[in-house]
């Protein structure tokens, strides 16, 4: 998927990403409705990453206390408090900082790497009780879930599909740097390569000294047991906050990207009259030079997201497990929809994928679409109404509104995202209305 994306942006390279791109590769007649459920799903997907990011920041924060005394135990209102302070403090940053995101990002990349080398030492010098190297090689036990051991496998995959959301926060950087044609698919798949490698790490770092699972799951005050398997490993609540503060900055460094990622998005879809009220979410706040009301849609729609927690967890579960869903169906909208034009239009990609595009651009919509249906599918048997997996209601929900939504109003005052003024590299569908080449465009006036 990282390389097909790539190959598309090497030739579209707008900040728009995959909203664009739907429309871009599509025909007149389908360009439009095209790109605007793709945007739509991409719209929500980014609302609902950038909520359980927050929402996994608040809990991480909560278990720390915990971990030094048992008897504290974090409330569904201490949780929510806690989400939205970390709403709050990443909406600061965003208004007051959205000069410095740059820089926030870069610092992301070192504090990653920094708490990946440092949980590996710290865990593997400070525990006493090791796993062997057979067990974190080969040990598998699926028992839990009721699966058969292969199935199991696959719809464990979830946990890895929120990496999907780093693709959108590249594809923002196009009209940020230089030959971004080139630059930026680059770093689309460089970022699989990378993440792929501090994962790995990582994880063999938590399976050398996994404890057994029942009992840290029984004591993971706040859902979430990873402080508790630092102290254990560490035999010491002092290191095991430390590691687990280094997790925390991940995450809201993760957290404020994500935010205005979202907000963006929220934004380019006011610009272009694809959601209501667009008169207002549409206005950039000249003193701050970012789309302010676009952000604090972002911010009031997350919160209110948070308060399902309150009435029913497995209903807030529904909405945060439907993220992997909206990003999977908007990353591999563009191409479904190259392969549908015979990849016309990115035959001459600055980043081809040559003789293995075809072949790549179908394995990629085959398997985000089987992996669609993994991301529905219960976590365990048997199924019952707390753990059913309410995200493909969501999904579709969500789905069908937009479509009901474009046939009731949208057709009315959208007809796609604005098409000039767009870099374009070897742009071959004249009725695009697109120039061979790539024009520049002045960064300060983007489309963001």
């Amino acid at each position: 998927m990282g390389t097909s994306l790539a190959e598309i942006c090497a030739v579209y390279p707008t900040a728009g990403g995959v909203y664009y791109w739907a429309a871009l590769l599509s025909n007149d007649k389908w360009g439009p409705i095209a790109s605007w459920i793709t945007g739509w799903l991409y719209l929500v997907g980014n609302w609902m990453s950038t909520c359980s990011i927050a929402f996994g920041g608040a809990q991480l924060i909560l278990s720390a206390p915990t971990l030094f005394s048992d008897e504290y135990t974090p409330t569904a209102v201490h949780t929510i408090l806690t989400f939205w302070a970390v709403l709050l403090v990443c909406m600061m940053i965003n208004i007051f900082g959205v000069k410095l995101l740059d820089k926030i990002n870069q610092a992301c990349i070192w504090w990653t790497g920094v708490t990946v080398i440092a949980t590996l030492v710290v865990l593997l010098a400070m525990c006493k009780e090791k796993r062997s190297v057979k067990f974190v090689f080969t040990h598998f036990d699926a028992s839990a879930s009721g699966w058969s051991d292969g199935w199991s496998f696959c719809i464990s995959l979830l946990q890895g599909a929120f990496t999907l959301t780093g693709y959108g926060m590249i594809a923002v950087m196009c009209e940020e740097v230089q030959n971004a044609e080139r630059e930026v698919p680059r770093a689309m798949v460089l970022s699989v390569v990378a993440s792929g490698f501090t994962g790995i790490v990582y994880l063999l770092a938590i399976l050398f000294v996994l404890p057994e699972i029942a009992p840290l799951i029984q004591i993971a005050n706040g859902g979430q047991p990873i402080g508790n398997l630092f102290r254990n490993a560490t035999d010491s609540p002092v290191a095991g906050v430390i590691l687990l503060l280094l997790v925390i900055g991940i995450m809201l460094f993760a957290c404020i990207g994500a935010m205005a990622t979202a907000s963006r998005c929220a934004y380019a879809l006011a610009r272009d009259k694809a959601i209501p009220g667009y008169r207002y979410w549409r206005r950039v706040d000249e003193r701050f030079e970012t789309p302010l009301l676009a952000l604090f849609l972002t911010v009031v729609v997350i919160g209110l997201l948070g308060l399902i927690y309150l009435g029913s967890s497995a209903a807030f579960n529904a909405f945060t497990g439907a993220t992997a869903i909206c990003l999977s169906a908007a990353f591999v909208s563009p191409v479904a929809i190259s392969v549908i034009q015979g990849r016309k239009d990115i035959q001459n990609s600055p980043y081809p994928l040559g003789k293995f595009g075809w072949a790549m651009n179908i394995i990629s919509v085959v398997w985000v679409t089987f992996s669609i249906l993994l991301y529905c599918m219960p976590v365990s048997l048997p199924v019952t109404l707390v753990n059913m997996n309410y995200a493909s209601v969501v999904f579709c929900g969500f789905a069908g509104i937009s479509v009901v939504w474009y046939y009731a109003e949208g057709r009315k005052s959208f007809s796609g995202p604005p098409m000039r003024g767009i870099p374009v590299v070897h742009a071959r569908d004249p009725q695009l209305g697109l120039d061979e080449g790539c024009p520049t465009m002045d960064p300060k006036k983007g489309p963001w």
